[in-house]
């Protein structure tokens, strides 16, 4: 579609909006959203007709693009066939979902419980797991988001939990493994990955093994800054809860779905979690939808034990639907395969390259289309661009630094000090190449802030 200016409709849209809707993780009064007129692809435009190459993908669910005709489809031909039913019944869309996902989920995971989204899934995981375990606390990372709703947001570990922690959520938080900012002074990654697998056997046994339900663990954590485990990390996570009889969940609503190149990230790590969070790419986020993938040991738990738990709209057939069309596009079209491929030969060979030539990059991590750049006032230093949780004036580098990506035609991921590339999977090389001249726009104003 060819953008067509309507300044007169963007300036309605933005002032219905500035009326009536209230926007979250926000200070009403202090944002400015942009009125979007339209999306297609791997792109989006506003009233005044500008394009962005969106390397966001939405909030990182957007695994397909914009508008894919397929799915669309898919969506109109079961709102005219059944356009919603109760979850209790069995449903064409919902069985079928349900089996493809688990046909691709690791391991004996072949149980799928719907829910709405991430957040509610990250809810019922834990639930689960402290139901069959019969214990009260969760362990989870400091770099972590899991979700904005009670528990969710308690198992996070970035500062979008502190306002709502009221230290009641039975939930300890540890470090894992990150190098280039190690808690534990390691010089390797195998260090690393030793030192964080002792500190976590430490604070399980500190904290008393036998009233740990669960460890949570994004797979790849994703808006804490696309941290890659180490190897052997993962497998060392899944020997200790296999030790002390704790539930391993591995939460993977941003990884999954092609996003590393894999259906999923533990495919990466050749490890099976008891329980998997998923939403986000399961169906591009055309209707809102998230899961459970339940290994076989914990769904027997509920054979003849009802489950206490469910949502009016599990399952959705919409959104159901949309997943069926999602995933087969993704197989048909070669997507997962496309991800992995043009990240190796494009993404990461581009963000290495604009390291070289940018002093404000500290280190670029990722796989797939799952890219992290982190910029810096120092590299000896690695003093990050702006503090830890910067707002303000403190934050006018980072700001700087996406006002001139928009500027050159990409819509950036940034937070914090770090902007991630993750753009949808089937991206093409000519629209990579593009985002990536942007960046290297944007980076040299970035630069301005180096020491």
């Amino acid at each position: 579609m060819t953008p067509q200016p309507d300044p007169e409709a963007g300036a309605a849209v933005k002032a219905a909006d500035r009326a009536h809707v209230f926007h979250s993780w926000s200070a009403q009064e202090l944002i400015d959203p942009l009125a979007v007129a339209g999306a297609e692809g791997s792109y989006f435009w506003d009233y005044d007709g500008r394009r962005y190459l969106d390397f966001t993908s939405g909030l990182v669910y957007t695994n397909i693009g914009y508008q894919h005709p397929e799915v669309v489809a898919a969506i109109q031909e079961q709102a005219a066939r059944m356009t919603t039913f109760a979850p209790a019944f069995a449903v064409e869309a919902r069985s079928e979902a349900a089996r493809l996902i688990a046909a691709r989920t690791p391991g004996d995971l072949d149980k799928i419980f719907f829910t709405n989204g991430g957040a509610d899934a990250v809810e019922h995981a834990l639930r689960m797991a402290r139901l069959h375990t019969g214990r009260p606390k969760v362990l989870s990372a400091y770099r972590s988001y899991h979700g904005g709703t009670q528990q969710a947001v308690n198992v996070t570990g970035d500062p979008r939990r502190w306002a709502s922690d009221s230290a009641t959520a039975g939930v300890v938080h540890f470090w894992a493994p990150f190098l280039y900012r190690s808690r534990f002074y390691a010089e390797t990654e195998e260090q690393e990955c030793a030192r964080a697998l002792e500190h976590l056997e430490t604070t399980i046994a500190f904290e008393g093994p036998s009233t740990i339900a669960a460890i949570i663990l994004e797979t790849i954590p994703g808006t804490a800054g696309i941290m890659p485990p180490p190897p052997g990390y993962l497998a060392g996570v899944r020997e200790l809860c296999d030790k002390y009889g704790i539930v391993l969940v591995l939460d993977e609503v941003m990884a999954g779905f092609g996003r590393t190149g894999t259906w999923f990230a533990a495919d990466l790590y050749d490890v099976v979690p008891d329980l998997m969070t998923f939403a986000k790419g399961v169906n591009s986020g055309y209707v809102p939808l998230g899961g459970v993938a339940i290994s076989s040991e914990i769904a027997a738990t509920f054979a003849t034990r009802p489950y206490p738990g469910g949502l009016t709209y599990s399952g959705h057939p919409l959104a159901c639907a949309a997943a069926v069309a999602t995933i087969n596009v993704m197989e048909e079209e070669g997507v997962v395969e496309n991800a992995a491929a043009l990240g190796a030969s494009v993404v990461g060979p581009g963000l290495r390259e604009l390291a070289e030539r940018h002093p404000s990059v500290g280190e670029v991590r990722g796989t797939g289309m799952f890219w992290a750049v982190e910029l810096v006032r120092d590299r000896e230093t690695r003093e990050p661009l702006v503090p830890y949780n910067a707002s303000g004036e403190a934050n006018a580098p980072m700001a700087a630094f996406a006002a001139a990506a928009k500027k050159a035609g990409i819509w950036p991921f940034v937070n914090m000090n770090r902007t991630h590339v993750v753009p949808p999977l089937n991206t093409s090389e000519a629209e990579l190449k593009e985002g990536l001249a942007a960046l290297d726009t944007a980076l040299s104003v970035a630069d301005e802030y180096v020491r």
